[in-house]
């Protein structure tokens, strides 16, 4: 997957999985080129999201969603997400 498929992507399946009433996806791996965990090509992504589905949930547990919305993505495709949900 290109870098613009990956965003496009990670998108798809917050909004499948939240519904968000916000959400943006910012592509950070400029940033990290020439470092260790940039040479298998995946890429380092920031999510800012905010859904109603994160109503009563601790910060860890709206983190793990994210992450479990993300799928084998995490796997393939990102090599870091910082996430700010809320």
């Amino acid at each position: 997957m290109n870098p613009e498929q990956r965003v496009t992507e990670i998108e798809r399946r917050l909004q499948a999985a939240f519904s968000p009433t916000s959400l943006q996806v910012i592509d950070e791996s400029h940033k990290h080129i020439g470092h260790e965990g940039a040479k298998d090509g995946r890429g380092h992504f920031k999510v800012v999201i905010a859904a109603p589905a994160f109503a009563g949930m601790s910060p860890i547990a709206r983190h793990r969603a994210v992450y479990d919305a993300m799928g084998e993505l995490m796997q393939t495709d990102i090599h870091a997400l910082s996430i700010d949900a809320g």
